[in-house]
């Protein structure tokens, strides 16, 4: 039951009480003490001397709350900043501690870029050559471009003043938009680069090859304790007319492991009686060297007994002998050219020329020196004159197509002028693959690599491989040509080849007896007959002088054996173009 109330409450005999007894007032406020500050809610525009508070302006920011162009400049401008700086415009804004925490994750981002790039530089080459590490890549660069796209929407939002306009947000949106666009494009492009890397690795170096010459321990330990490794170089020549695949071009590049020194060895397709090791099944069936099928038999021909020829004849005679191979004609060479040359090779990386015309138009051309004519087309055999010829010259920019001619010409010519050219193209193609030249690029030579070449490298092996290319570039390439002014082909003395190898990896000493003194055409320059054709060159005309008190080595650098000649291509322009089919 509620209480009566009583109606004397509040009053003293009938008499209100004074505001300060009545409770039913409450408390008044308290004076002001002097020194106090004064209450947020007071006014603080001046008292007149009449105790009144006069009409005193507005503050100023009260008149103009905020100046809507001005503030809506100033919030695209910070915008911007922000999106080339993320974190700024929420600094600006007074988010310090988010501004600042994204402005440290900005400079850990351009530091790791800045290591990966310098001292770093394996593990970013590791990481590329890896289809884990590119995964990882990929979704890293997803995740920064839409957390910086979100960063430039967040700080536009925050920067805004609340006067803004319709119109100009509609400005402010259009900003944003090409804003967040811009600095997600290079991150996603990079991701998609990514992707292209991580479709050629798994296809190029797929993890389940099989090969009868790689053993399993490659894979973990892809050296094998060796201080240089052994790579077989093909390049596979189809063509329309031809049955199966043809190496015309057989190479082995010896690379220290260490310091990336290499030295190539370039073999005459028209090598015959190749060796095989006493150890391997195929020295019991060609005892003297290899010989196609049975003599008198089409394929018994001597032409199918030529070193270009085992890579297809040698599996055909021979199914299964050593083993389940993805690329048996590849084992039959690494085990046939390891064995003439004294060395054991570790893999082979086949180019299919018919394709390599696309490789050297996915890098931009290459350059190389032409001392001579070189013709393009013509078939020497039949008599069919060249459809051109490429005229002697410096320097000398060549596309796909051109480079081709420029490698497989030899109409007039002999095959060891063609392996010397073939050896530049490579010198070439190396010199042309920086780094700038690969990224911007990448697409299309990725693209072309993995339709043109065939390899038994393992993937787990590509990254070792990764670090060794830098080494190799950055040391060099030296080069043996094995012509006819060093072995005759027909009846090769591979004691004596074997002998150059060593003296080429391991020179002696100078004044030290050394193996023969004769080395093959590198460094030298064919002189030109009286029809136009060259002759292949000598050692006296040319060649590094072996003797006593002078370097041993027959390796030559590849820079200077591709260096330009003005004598040598003055005199064959002063005797003018050969005949071709349309100019005899």
């Amino acid at each position: 039951m509620s209480r009566p109330q009583d109606p004397q409450a509040g009053t003293l005999g009938g008499r209100p009480l004074p505001p300060r007894l009545d409770p039913r007032a409450g408390r008044p406020p308290r004076p002001p003490r002097a020194g106090n500050a004064r209450p947020a809610d007071v006014d603080r525009r001046p008292v007149s001397r009449d105790g009144a508070q006069g009409n005193a302006r507005p503050r100023q920011h009260d008149a103009h709350p905020a100046a809507p162009a001005r503030g809506f400049g100033r919030a695209l401008g910070l915008t911007t900043v922000g999106a080339l700086l993320p974190g700024a415009g929420f600094v600006a804004a007074g988010y310090k501690k988010i501004g600042w925490t994204l402005l440290a994750g900005l400079l850990l981002l351009v530091g790791l870029g800045a290591w990966l790039a310098t001292s770093g530089k394996h593990v970013g080459i590791r990481l590329a050559v890896s289809p884990n590490g590119l995964l990882l890549i990929i979704v890293a660069a997803v995740a920064l471009a839409v957390v910086w796209a979100l960063v430039v929407i967040a700080q536009y939002r925050v920067l805004a003043p609340d006067s803004t306009s319709t119109g100009q947000h509609m400005v402010g949106s259009l900003l944003v938009i090409l804003l967040a666009l811009g600095v997600a494009a290079p991150a996603f492009e990079a991701a998609h680069l990514a992707a292209v890397q991580r479709s050629l690795i798994s296809g190029l170096f797929g993890g389940d090859v099989q090969s009868a010459t790689v053993p399993d321990s490659a894979k973990s330990n892809p050296w094998g304790n060796k201080d240089r490794v052994n790579v077989l170089l093909l390049g596979g020549d189809g063509g329309a007319d031809r049955t199966g695949i043809r190496t015309d071009t057989v190479i082995v590049a010896s690379i220290d492991t260490h310091t990336g020194s290499t030295t190539t060895f370039s073999l005459p397709r028209n090598l015959e009686d190749l060796p095989f090791p006493v150890d391997s099944p195929l020295h019991k069936i060609y005892p003297k060297g290899f010989k196609a099928a049975a003599a008198g038999s089409a394929s018994g021909a001597e032409e199918e007994s030529l070193l270009n020829a085992i890579y297809r004849n040698g599996p055909r005679d021979n199914p299964g002998i050593l083993g389940p191979s993805d690329n048996p004609g590849a084992d039959f060479l690494k085990l046939g050219v390891g064995a003439a040359l004294g060395l054991h090779v570790d893999y082979f990386v086949m180019v299919n020329l018919d394709g390599f015309s696309q490789l050297v138009d996915a890098l931009g051309g290459i350059t190389v020196n032409v001392n001579y004519y070189v013709p393009i087309g013509g078939e020497p055999t039949l008599g069919y004159l060249p459809d051109d010829y490429i005229a002697p010259g410096p320097n000398q920019h060549m596309d796909g197509a051109r480079a081709l001619s420029y490698a497989r010409g030899r109409f007039g010519l002999s095959d060891y002028l063609r392996m010397q050219r073939q050896r530049c193209m490579i010198n070439a193609i190396v010199h042309k693959a920086d780094p700038m030249n690969l990224l911007s690029r990448y697409q299309q030579i990725a693209g072309t690599a993995q339709n043109i070449v065939t390899t038994d490298i393992p993937q787990s092996v590509v990254g070792d491989f990764a670090d060794l290319a830098l080494k190799v570039k950055d040391a060099g390439i030296k080069s043996v040509v094995f012509d006819d002014s060093v072995i005759k082909p027909a009846y090769p003395d591979y004691d004596k080849m074997q002998s150059l190898v060593e003296d080429a990896i391991h020179p002696p000493a100078p004044g030290a007896s050394s193996g023969p003194s004769t080395t093959g055409s590198s460094g030298t320059t064919p002189s030109t007959g009286s029809s136009g054709t060259t002759a292949s060159s000598t050692a006296g005309a040319g060649a590094p002088d072996t003797s006593a008190g002078a370097s041993s080595s027959p390796a030559v650098s590849a820079t200077d054996a591709c260096a330009y000649d003005p004598v040598a291509a003055q005199k064959a322009l002063a005797k003018g173009e050969p005949p071709t089919k349309h100019k005899r």
